[in-house]
């Protein structure tokens, strides 16, 4: 204690130093004793004082701090609650979540309405890591003040349209937390968080697989009833076909949105996270269809390599499985055999499930696997090992018999639990079968003496009692050696020796009067009441006299009846009732806060309460090409003007960067000219300027002015137009409705002018277009197939990236019907081009466009690329780079962003560049993303900046030059998976020369 008085002394002092370095130390050191578990409550004076710094790292750990101990220590912290609040607005994202946590953490009903705010505050915060820090915020708000759930339930209502993975699993469980009950909530967010659900953490993948089990519960129709209705039908079905026909029942169509949760949780079966599997395994037991629930048979044990911890929770589930489906987990029966380095309930566990998969075919095996386990030397795992045994002899008629035989044998085992246990279960099964073993029942009054186990002893004496007329000359034997030894014996063997005694008075009177009358005199006087009890109550029934009255005459009829043969079950049997994977369902009772699955609901509730607005196709595509086409069709200055511009100077060229046809002024210059002498300047400054002029400046570079000549203007015209056209072939002529060329024309510009106001012109750099191989012509039997991105914004859905694909006919025939077949997985949104009838002869070529959705994701998009004959399995993998689009923005804008996404949402590193000049530099950082040129005051330094095209998050890249040949490259965006992998990528092509 004096140490730590003096360790407290000395941080108190670097606290309150002047000097930053000694407080940061200090921090370090007291977060440190509060991670070994030691007490530093004592020094919330000293640190809540340095709230107010301007050292983030320092500010960083008082807030680790201050969340521990502020709800110990809310008087002190509530004097810096304005300090708190100021720091809601710091443009750091950790500090802001950071003292959103902090204020939270002060359990002071007074600072409710200050707690709601912020919290209302962070919802709506850029950062999706303060948003989700909010969410966690609203349950400790909703303990704290329940009366505030109302706007609590605003809060999570909006935080569920979030789209960010961060948020959803934080919200989804402020939504458990609050108001589990208000499922309309989630019907417009149902399909976002199933399609989220794979790139959710793990620990939100787990509540919201929870959540969304019960919701399905509620809003899907039961996937088992054609099952149990064909069953049904097998016992009962009917002679007569008259009921036939319109009573017939409708066959089970599965819901859409029930197969799309089942589809998108099916991979998370391969996560590393045991609680994720264990959750989807419980999802599938309880939602999907009965032949469908064997798929999670392998992820399942696999998950018994795991800790001993989570083997206990996985094989409670698995036995609670086993019992309704055998057939699920007998093909991995070796996985349930018991190692003689597990503990005894894992073991006692894998010999529940092996009792459960037990069968007329595999009996012999599992027998001879429990003949070892009853050597064993664990004596409760050799009793719970007999027990299994007599469950199999009940089960399985076939082996009842064998079974009865090696229990009789253990009877003379040395372990006295071992023979206890065998008399127990022994005793079990002779009630099965009583006539045909009175020589077991012999032989186990024989051992009666040597055995000193209390339950062993009571259950050979029931069954002497039980059975005496088939042992009358043991029986009575018996009870005179239990005479001698009565007042030293266990309550249960005196309440059994009692019960002897009455059973033998009544079908043995002669000989044993005697020692019954004396029995009941030692029972009349014994210490326990219920010995006492149960004495004068035998004496009443047994010993005719005027008190008993009438009632000893139905002695016999009550002590001798037939008893029920006992039924020997699994203690998993009732466990079903609970959901798999709760702690209920460990526990196998209610536990607080458990919320019951609803049965299946007879009729489905309205599925369209689950359908979202999407942006209309055709909307977009002209919106996205609106201003353009409007460019093309009122600025298209001749050829030979756009050319005299062009080689007037590098410097008027630089001034009109980013504006698209010229600048203004450039055009009064070029007016006031006469034609005279623009032709004289034309003829001699045409040949020269174009042999100086850079190769690369309108591929990689700042980007240059856009100035459209009359070619360049028409050919637009026709991408843009060829575009529309195949979406309305496509799509539209789908509907059924003929349309001639000038209405769709004139919908067009409708549309086109309702969209101009919203619309800004943005500038893209393009990038090398590189081809891949998709299919060999030797591989596809003449079909050969390569792809590119063309790094064009996706005409089908603005979550989709780009895809041109050039199929290529290298037979000697002509193929027909090619198109895209299944796709691997089956929830892969694609968009695949139309059927194309005929390749045309051979060397015939033909280009289609494609959207593949990949969810800002490396992963291969696989599929099928089909002929009317063949198959053939292909795969399209993106490069990193290949999953953004540029964005435009202005320097102060980038510095203001790049600010916002600092510390977890920031990536560095110093790499090597071979070139120091912008334009090279440009060139390579485009070769490898699909991201704008941002323009840069500072000669030394480079900016890009682009957008995810799935999910629209910010991707900030900026090169600052250092020594030659060192620069720091740095990434900044909340993808920090893609920030590694394209700081991978750049790296590579900046070290290229």
């Amino acid at each position: 204690q004096t140490t730590g008085n003096i360790w407290n002394e000395d941080l108190k002092e670097m606290l309150e130093s002047s000097k930053e370095s000694l407080k940061l130390e200090a921090m370090k050191r007291v977060v440190g004793l509060i991670a070994k578990g030691k007490n530093a409550s004592e020094l919330f004076p000293a640190v809540v004082k340095n709230v107010a710094s301007k050292n983030i790292e320092l500010k960083k750990l008082v807030y680790v701090y201050l969340v521990r101990y502020a709800e110990e220590q809310q008087d002190l912290a509530l004097l810096s609650i304005s300090t708190f609040q100021r720091a809601l607005k710091d443009p750091n994202q950790l500090i802001r979540a950071s003292a959103l946590r902090v204020l939270s953490s002060i359990r002071v009903p007074i600072i409710v309405p200050i707690m709601m705010l912020a919290i209302k505050e962070a919802a709506a915060d850029l950062s999706p890591y303060v948003r989700k820090t909010s969410a966690h915020a609203i349950q400790k708000l909703y303990s704290l003040d329940p009366e505030q759930k109302e706007q609590l339930i605003e809060v999570i209502e909006k935080l569920l349209k979030d789209k960010s993975t961060l948020v959803a699993g934080s919200v989804v469980m402020a939504f458990e937390e609050v108001c589990p009950d208000r499922i309309d909530l989630i019907h417009k967010n149902y399909r976002k968080l199933c399609n989220l659900l794979v790139d959710v953490e793990e620990w939100g993948q787990v509540v919201i697989i929870s959540m969304l089990t019960r919701y399905a519960r509620t809003q899907f129709t039961s996937p088992w009833k054609e099952f149990d209705e064909n069953n049904e039908k097998a016992f009962y079905d009917s002679d007569s076909e008259e009921k036939k026909g319109p009573t017939e029942s409708k066959p089970y169509i599965m819901d859409p949105d029930h197969r799309l949760l089942l589809r998108n949780t099916k991979p998370l079966l391969q996560s590393r996270n045991t609680a994720v599997v264990m959750s989807v395994a419980q999802l599938y037991w309880h939602l999907a269809p009965k032949h469908e629930v064997s798929i999670v048979t392998k992820s399942l044990v696999r998950l018994l390599r795991s800790h001993r911890e989570v083997q206990y929770i996985v094989l409670q589930n698995i036995a609670t499985m086993s019992i309704q489906r055998k057939g699920m987990f007998e093909p991995y029966m070796k996985s349930f055999y018991v190692r003689s380095t597990d503990s005894t309930h894992i073991k006692t566990l894998k010999l529940e499930i092996l009792t459960n998969l037990a069968n007329e075919a595999n009996i012999s095996t599992i027998l001879r696997e429990f003949q070892t386990y009853v050597k064993s030397q664990d004596k409760a795992f050799a009793a719970a090992t007999i027990q299994a045994i007599g469950r199999c002899a009940t089960n399985i008629t076939e082996v009842t018999d064998t079974c009865l035989n090696g229990l009789v044998l253990l009877l003379s085992n040395r372990d006295e639990t071992v023979v206890a246990e065998s008399v127990v279960v022994i005793k079990k099964l002779l009630q099965t079968q009583p006539t045909q073993h009175s020589d077991i029942i012999k032989h186990m009054a024989k051992l009666f003496d040597n055995i000193t186990v209390p339950m062993a002893r009571a259950s050979i004496l029931w069954l002497i009692g039980e059975y005496c007329e088939r042992v009358p000359k043991i029986a009575p034997d018996v009870l005179r050696k239990m005479a001698k030894t009565f007042t030293a014996e266990e309550d249960i063997v005196k309440l059994q020796t009692v019960n002897l005694a009455a059973k033998l008075y009544l079908t043995n009177s002669k000989q044993t009067k005697l020692l019954t009358q004396y029995i009941l005199n030692l029972g009349k006087y014994d210490q326990n009441y219920d010995i006492r009890d149960r004495t004068r109550f035998i004496r009443q029934l047994i010993v005719p006299s005027e008190k008993s009255g009438a009632l000893n005459k139905y002695a016999r009829r009550i002590l001798l009846a037939p008893k029920p043969a006992p039924v020997l079950e699994s203690s998993f049997k009732d466990r079903d009732r609970f959901q798999l994977g709760t702690l209920s369902h460990s526990l196998n009772i209610k536990a607080s806060g458990y919320q019951e699955l609803c049965d299946w609901p007879a009729v489905a509730p309205d599925q369209s309460v689950r359908n979202v607005e999407v942006i209309e196709p055709v909307r977009y595509l002209l919106s996205l090409h609106a201003p353009l086409v409007l460019l093309c069709l009122f600025h298209v200055p001749l050829e030979s003007s756009s050319e005299s511009e062009e080689e007037s100077s590098d410097e008027e060229s630089t001034k009109s960067s980013g504006h698209t046809g010229g600048s203004s002024s450039d055009s009064e210059k070029s007016s006031s000219e006469s034609e005279s002498q623009q032709k004289k300047k034309k003829r001699t400054k045409k040949a020269p300027q174009k042999k100086t002029k850079p190769a690369a400046a309108d591929r990689y570079g700042e980007v240059p002015p856009v100035r459209w000549s009359r070619s360049a203007s028409f050919l637009f015209l026709k991408f843009m137009v060829c575009d529309f056209l195949n979406y309305f072939f496509v799509h539209v002529q789908k509907q059924g409705t003929p349309r001639t060329p000038w209405t769709i024309c004139t919908s067009c510009l409708s549309i086109l002018i309702s969209s101009l106001p919203s619309l800004q012109v943005s500038t893209q750099s393009f990038g090398p277009v590189k081809s891949y191989e998709l299919l060999h012509h030797m591989t596809g039997k003449g079909l050969s197939a390569k792809y590119h991105f063309p790094r064009q914004p996706c005409l089908y859905q603005p979550s989709m990236v780009s895809v041109q694909l050039s199929l290529t006919n290298n037979s000697d025939h002509c193929l027909e019907e090619i198109h895209i077949g299944d796709r691997t997985p089956a929830s892969l949104n694609i968009h695949c081009f139309n059927t194309i009838g005929e390749s045309g002869g051979p060397e015939a070529s033909v280009t289609v466009s494609m959207g593949i959705d990949f969810s800002d994701s490396t992963q291969a998009a696989n599929f099928q690329l089909c002929t009317k004959e063949d198959r053939f399995n292909v795969s399209i993998q993106p490069a990193v780079g290949e999953l953004l689009m540029p964005s435009s923005m202005t320097e102060q804008d980038f510095c203001k962003e790049q600010g916002k996404l600092l510390g977890m949402n920031e990536t560095s590193a110093t790499v090597t560049a071979t070139s120091a000049s912008s334009q090279n530099i440009n060139k390579q950082v485009l070769s490898v993303a699909n991201v704008g040129v941002v323009s840069s005051s500072q000669s030394n330094v480079s900016r890009f900046a682009g957008r995810t095209v799935s999910s629209g998050a910010l991707v900030l890249v900026s090169l600052e030059l250092r020594e030659s040949p060192t620069a720091l490259l740095t990434i900044n965006t909340e993808k920090s998976v893609m920030a590694s992998m394209l700081l991978r990528d750049l790296k590579q092509a900046l070290a290229q020369p």
